[in-house]
């Protein structure tokens, strides 16, 4: 083990043994009155309404969330620049991502100062604590908004060179932006894999990070491609400290668990949606999903079988954050001694 798959290894222990991921961002957007029909999809907000953002951040923060993601998953220097923005600006909207999420995390410590009581009676979670901000890097997929994420169908003609410039230069940005994690996300298959691990290495990108892929079938990555294989490229990977699933149906994640437990010793992180599909041509979610309790019953068992990192994705909200951590806090170990970072804690 590497230091920085140590560094990990210090969080979660301080952690108590399992930490609490955020919930979905664009939906909680939604609620708070976003309009999110746009290519961008949460990364609109970046330009239209970046105070809703840091609400979001802090309401999950107040729900117990020890990582928070920021609003860049669907922020690329190729889709501002088709917006009619400059390069200079769409590198500042990268980097306004990260500020955000930085912003709400140094005002939730100033509440958790500033109060003497938690939870507080209205259930509100104000606790020091560390806090990681993890900074959202989303599929090509996820730039071309026609749910291609979700299927991993880029065309016979895509290639590891092509996805490694794509990505290049939004990656460096962000890196360099303060976080204290890079969060690969949703991704789609064993290619853009590849050319996330390889640019780690290539950019000599020093934030640790996370490769989380998605499922349809509880066996395989949405585009067929083998788990195990995918995840062995985390496995072999001294930048990648956690790897996971993230954006599927509940019901696959235990399944998944055990899979990728057979090729990885790294921390496994797990962020379900809420089970509901999502119809890309008419941008909306589609059928039930199930219940936050059902959801939030599945945690302990999740945990039992290997996951140490615990949240939700789209169609998730602050509750079920909040029931997680619940969950969660009757699972957690106290570190053996204090960590000299208090909560300031950084991975980086």
């Amino acid at each position: 083990m590497g230091p920085v798959e140590e560094t990990m290894s210090d969080f979660l222990r301080e952690c108590g043994g399992v930490a609490v991921i955020d919930g979905g961002l664009a939906t909680e957007l939604e609620r708070h009155g976003a309009n999110l029909n746009d290519p961008l999809w949460s990364a609109k907000c970046l330009l239209t309404s970046p105070h809703l953002i840091r609400t979001v951040h802090l309401d999950y923060l107040e729900a117990g969330a020890d990582i928070i993601i920021t609003a860049s998953y669907q922020a690329t220097i190729q889709g501002f620049e088709n917006k009619g923005y400059s390069l200079e600006e769409s590198e500042k909207l990268l980097r306004k991502s990260v500020e955000i999420a930085l912003e709400a995390r140094d005002l939730y410590y100033n509440r958790c100062r500033e109060t003497s009581t938690e939870p507080t009676p209205d259930g509100i979670i104000l606790k020091k604590r560390p806090i990681l901000v993890a900074a959202s890097v989303g599929s090509y997929g996820a730039y071309l908004a026609d749910g291609s994420e979700f299927s991993g169908e880029y065309g016979d003609a895509m290639d590891l060179e092509f996805l490694k410039n794509f990505h290049r230069q939004r990656v460096k940005i962000l890196a360099d932006s303060g976080p204290d994690l890079i969060a690969f996300e949703t991704v789609p298959n064993k290619l853009e894999a590849q050319a996330f691990s390889q640019l780690l290495e290539e950019e000599g990108i020093i934030v640790p990070a996370w490769l989380s892929f998605n499922s349809m079938d509880g066996i395989n990555v949405v585009s067929g491609d083998s788990l195990s294989e995918c995840v062995a490229i985390a496995e072999s990977s001294k930048k990648i400290v956690a790897v996971g699933i993230n954006c599927t149906p509940p019901r696959f994640i235990q399944d998944l668990i055990l899979s990728i437990k057979k090729v990885t010793a790294k921390p496994i992180l797990i962020y379900p949606n809420s089970g509901e599909s999502y119809d890309a041509a008419r941008k909306e979610w589609q059928d039930r999903g199930v219940s936050e309790k059902d959801f939030v019953s599945c945690v302990n068992k999740w945990c039992e079988v290997g996951a140490s990192l615990v949240g939700g994705c789209c169609r998730t909200t602050p509750d079920t954050i909040r029931e997680i951590y619940k969950t969660l806090s009757n699972r957690r170990r106290s570190p053996a001694a204090p960590s000299t970072h208090g909560v300031d804690f950084v991975l980086t």
